[in-house]
């Protein structure tokens, strides 16, 4: 029987630490099917949850440390032991300031117990589908868990975000981590992130004889080297000049400075085709959301330029050879597509996809199909 994910997390605990872990806690990455930098504009956002999850196998240690191990292609990588106390922002480089920028926001709530993790996970990385959020949440669910500390999915969401923005140093909003920790199977978490509200909308693309396509470019991306923290600079620039708290209370662009123009005309649109998607997936007319894919795609190209040509060439071609929609997703720079396709030409997208890669020369993509499932919590 093939290991599943947990249960390789924790073959791995067991190989290095001699002994089974206390738990093994999981959290998913995620696609945005609409509503790309609104987040930290107080804006609209509609991500689902998807399989690919990262694990993580974790026990408590009494001296403080945090010891840190991550399976990758059948090999243990192993990291110096951390103290937890002597953790601050700018002290660890590399995948690992991910969790130890958890451990070091955990410690500012009274929450400093030191502990063995072990990661093993699928979420591709540098994809656009959001693998250090599904970290960052995962190990926030196994240090709580260590510590026997109930903590809202609200509160777990702002920590996390606070260890990336503050510890990592990329200024993301709270649409990652609020997807990992609350979307539901079979549904599109419908957030209003200024108010927090959440709307759990039901989102079953096979029933309607269409999938979900992902392109991951294979083009990676890092959000505290990209231009993400200059565009959100220029969004929150905009939104002190007209005197409003964010982009969101803003209804035209016009009057601002020439370089901030196409950025709030970005949110602004962007805002409406959720509010238009989700009226659609309500109603259940799934093949109208096609058209707001592809305008989403235009405005993050021309307007926010966040896209790249090999985003550009998926979305394109994918349109091309019948998708419904297509449109970059994620940060941007990089990273990942999605189409909206019909099942039935699926294969037809994909190869038409592949072709328009070779003739440009880039490497060949990964494609899969993404279905909404369940949120983080505890494997075992």
């Amino acid at each position: 029987m093939k290991s599943t994910g947990s249960n390789i997390a924790a073959e791995a605990f067991a190989r290095l630490h001699g002994g089974a872990p206390a738990g093994v806690w999981s959290a998913p990455g995620r696609v945005n099917l609409i509503g790309e930098h609104t987040d930290y504009n107080d804006g609209f956002v509609l991500p689902f949850a998807i399989p690919q999850r990262t694990r993580v196998a974790a026990a408590p240690r009494p001296d403080g440390l945090l010891t840190l191990a991550s399976v990758v292609d059948d090999r243990t990588v192993t990291a110096e032991p951390l103290p937890i106390e002597e953790l601050e922002p700018g002290c660890v480089r590399g995948w690992t300031a991910y969790p130890a920028g958890v451990a070091w926001v955990l410690r500012q709530q009274g929450i400093s117990g030191g502990a063995d993790l072990v990661i093993a996970g699928d979420v591709p990385h540098g994809s656009g589908l959001s693998s250090s959020h599904s970290l960052e949440v995962a190990t926030a669910l196994a240090l709580l868990g260590l510590a026997g500390v109930q903590a809202s999915t609200s509160d777990i969401a702002k920590w996390v975000q606070q260890a990336e923005n503050d510890f990592v140093g990329a200024p993301t909003g709270l649409l990652d981590q609020t997807a990992s920790l609350c979307c539901t199977e079979a549904h599109a978490l419908f957030l209003d992130v200024r108010s927090g509200r959440q709307e759990q909308v039901p989102f079953d693309a096979a029933r309607h004889g269409l999938e979900v396509l992902v392109i991951d470019t294979r083009v990676s991306h890092s959000l505290v080297e990209s231009g993400y923290a200059e565009r959100r600079a220029g969004c929150e620039e905009a939104a002190r000049l007209r005197g409003v708290v964010a982009v969101r209370d803003l209804e035209t662009e016009a009057g601002l400075p020439e370089p901030l123009q196409p950025l709030v005309r970005h949110v602004i649109s962007e805002n409406a085709r959720v509010l238009k998607t989700v009226e659609l997936l309500r109603e259940d007319r799934y093949a109208e959301i096609g058209p707001l894919l592809n305008a989403s795609h235009a405005s993050l190209r021309d307007d926010y330029r966040v896209s790249c040509p090999e985003l550009d060439v998926a979305a394109e071609a994918a349109e091309k050879a019948g998708a419904l929609g297509a449109r970059m997703i994620g940060g941007g720079f990089g990273g990942s597509a999605i189409a909206l396709v019909p099942a039935d030409i699926r294969a037809n997208v994909e190869r038409a996809v592949l072709e328009a890669f070779a003739a440009q020369g880039f490497k060949p993509p990964r494609m899969f199909t993404a279905t909404p499932a369940a949120g983080a919590g505890r494997d075992s």
